[in-house]
């Protein structure tokens, strides 16, 4: 399994503007083909930054990920919405267990 995990940064003003965007996105990655999880949160003292968090069933899902109609859509929109600061880091995962 693959873990990505990481933040994006948008001005505050524009999450208003890229909640709508956001949710295409997220809701068309969880249909997809070995996406195991997927979301985006808001960070709670940091208005603007967002948590990325997705678990994928191996590199060939992700690689379609990256392929798909959805993901071009949602790129395109990054200049508009002020989409910068992308920091996600992917993490190869054997197993998840309990804390």
């Amino acid at each position: 399994m693959l873990l990505i995990v990481g933040t994006v940064r948008l001005p505050r003003e524009t999450l208003p503007d890229a909640l709508p965007a956001m949710a295409r996105m997220v809701e068309a990655t969880r249909a997809e083909h070995g996406c195991l999880e997927y979301s985006y949160a808001e960070d709670l003292f940091d208005a603007g930054l967002i948590h990325v968090k997705e678990l994928w069933a191996d590199q060939a899902a992700l690689d379609r990920h990256f392929a798909s109609p959805h993901i071009a859509a949602w790129r395109a929109v990054w200049p508009s919405l002020g989409i910068r600061d992308r920091n996600l880091r992917v993490y190869d995962v054997d197993e998840a267990r309990s804390t």
